[in-house]
């Protein structure tokens, strides 16, 4: 009943592709625009994960040689470049998602995180980065969050939004550069229930990796109140220009 029920609505409401918004035949991205969101190959940084040209085995980025990240690992599930990219399919949709508040854009976007994981699924809790409330207010919705059901929901990991909070209202990062990223974010987070995370294995889950500042700062945040692993899982990592 409920494929009838798809069926009908793809013959009312015929599925786009969020990339290119051309028809397609199921919900999704088109090939053409699959093919423009790749995923992360190594060789990476063996821990914030940023890719490198060539050939060769993983080893840690000079920026993490120089300021070790609070997380363990960063992996992210495509790659598309920051600057002048705005032919990239995937940021145009991330951007829609994010700043047009396009919540229609959740399922397939989370899907595509789920589907793309590069993370083995031993977790004890997933946790998505949260938003001050004024700017919960103002989306509607917690991006991270949505993106972070679908994977949850698949490899039987247990999801919790309200652990990790957002205790300080900050200016949005894009427009900002690194250091003043990491400024801006410091001391923005709180853990609301310590046992919670105490000696725990911990996936958080993020839409964009850019500079890495917020989600470092959630992990110092974590760390603080005892957990033990801390994996960051992105959607896409921005690659500076």
């Amino acid at each position: 009943m409920w494929a009838l029920g798809q069926r009908v609505l793809d013959l009312l409401y015929p599925p786009r592709c969020p990339g290119c918004e051309t028809r397609g035949e199921g919900v999704g991205f088109c090939p053409r625009c699959a093919a423009e969101a790749p995923p992360v190959r190594s060789p990476m940084c063996s821990a914030c994960g940023v890719p490198f040209a060539g050939a060769g085995a993983d080893h840690l980025c000079s920026r993490c040689l120089t300021r070790r990240p609070q997380f363990d690992m960063a992996r992210s599930c495509a790659v598309y470049r920051s600057t002048g990219d705005t032919g990239s399919t995937l940021a145009a949709a991330l951007h829609r998602y994010k700043y047009h508040r396009d919540v229609t854009l959740a399922p397939v976007l989370g899907d595509l995180l789920a589907e793309r994981c590069p993370l083995p699924p031993q977790y004890d809790l997933v946790l998505p980065v949260p938003l001050h409330l004024s700017r919960l207010r103002w989306r509607g919705f917690n991006q991270s969050l949505l993106l972070a059901r679908p994977l949850a929901r698949r490899f039987g990991l247990p999801l919790d939004p309200f652990v990790l909070l957002r205790t300080r209202a900050t200016r949005p990062q894009v427009h900002l550069d690194e250091t003043d990223r990491r400024r801006n974010i410091t001391g923005a987070f709180a853990v609301r229930d310590r046992g919670a995370v105490r000696g725990r294995r911990i996936l958080l889950v993020d839409d964009v990796y850019t500079t890495g500042a917020t989600v470092d700062e959630c992990a110092r945040t974590l760390r603080r109140a005892g957990a033990r692993h801390i994996d960051v899982l992105v959607l896409a990592r921005a690659v500076l220009q």
